[in-house]
């Protein structure tokens, strides 16, 4: 279940107080959920003022959170992606363990904020796994990312999971834009053709294939780098084995970009769904004129079976299934022709 930023908030409070607070939390959800919003309330519940006093009329005046960047300071570390590679370097993990590990004055916690923890590479990981394990006393681990699925499952074995809800009217993400477009025109030109589904199939292809040579690319230079930088001073099968990282870090990347496509396809067919039977939390209100006209003459059990073809695409793809046969299948299925 995805929360809210203060839903969420609600409930860590409720669990601080009853000291049942867990040491280490994983946050994720969408670009512009509130990820490290949650993190500075988060932070600034354990080491800020404790007593905000009350206005001229007794009332109690609301505490100002600080951002992320402003709460860092001594017993707030706050670890970032860095460098052309984008990755958490493992030198920034050890001195987060430093800080963790060192000593506190009584009341006063200790907090590590991994942002884009998705980013760590095997050693950064592996480093991490230490702190993790060994947790010291008043100290909090909050790991944020927006593609948890990167991360290795000893990692996630040993957080709380709190997932958030992308935030109305938030920016969406880079992989969201690209789609939308096509879901617009497919949607205007009308579903339950053949046409429609060949249309999508072919669209979400093309921009997986953009996309993939993009990721390819970008690794691909990272490599470059590395290999001017280390080459003097490592043998051949170290490089051959970062080689091998990078291709599998590249891979996890689009399959992470591949499976946010394909939820936007998910939930802008539930939108449809959610129109014909008159609900509302739209994900894309913006585009409900479109939706509410091509769904008009549409049957409720038809779009049921359209949204069911999307959840079967998602269980196709965790398979050993071919991709382009999968999105044939199932893109047909969801914008073709479905006799009622």
């Amino acid at each position: 279940m995805a929360f809210t930023v203060a839903k969420a908030f609600e409930l860590i409070a409720a669990a601080h107080e009853r000291a049942r607070l867990a040491h280490a939390f994983l946050i994720t959800g969408p670009k512009g959920s509130g990820k490290e919003e949650l993190a500075a309330k988060m932070g600034h519940l354990l080491n800020g003022e404790k007593d905000e006093g009350e206005d001229l009329w007794g009332e109690p005046v609301e505490a100002v959170v600080p951002s992320l960047a402003e709460l860092e300071g001594e017993y707030i570390r706050v670890v970032r992606p860095r460098s052309k590679s984008r990755l958490i370097a493992v030198d920034d993990i050890r001195a987060l363990e430093k800080m963790m590990n060192q000593s506190s004055p009584n009341g006063t916690w200790k907090i590590g904020v991994i942002v884009d923890a998705d980013r760590m590479g095997d050693s950064a990981a592996n480093a991490f796994l230490k702190t993790l394990e060994e947790p010291p006393r008043e100290s909090l681990l909050l790991l944020l990312s927006s593609e948890a699925e990167k991360l290795l499952p000893t990692i996630w074995s040993r957080c709380v999971h709190i997932a958030l809800a992308a935030t109305p009217g938030a920016e969406k993400p880079d992989q969201v834009k690209r789609i939308l477009p096509l879901l617009e025109q497919v949607t205007r030109d009308g579903i339950g053709e053949l046409e429609s589904g060949l249309a999508v199939k072919a669209g979400l292809e093309n921009l997986l294939r953009e996309r993939k040579a993009e990721i390819e690319k970008d690794y691909a230079a990272i490599f470059k780098e590395e290999k001017v930088k280390y080459q003097k001073i490592v043998d051949a099968r170290w490089m051959d084995d970062r080689e091998k990282i990078h291709l599998a870090q590249a891979s996890a990347d689009y399959l992470g970009e591949r499976s946010l496509m394909i939820e936007t396809i998910h939930a802008w067919v539930g939108d449809l769904l959610r129109l014909k039977a008159g609900g509302e939390g739209l994900e894309f209100p913006e585009y409900a004129e479109v939706m509410a006209e091509a769904v008009e003459n549409e049957d409720l059990d038809v779009l049921l079976r359209r949204v069911a073809a999307m959840e079967e695409l998602r269980r196709l793809l965790e398979t050993n299934v071919v991709e382009a046969l999968a999105l044939e299948v199932s893109l047909m299925n969801t914008f073709g022709k479905i006799s009622s």
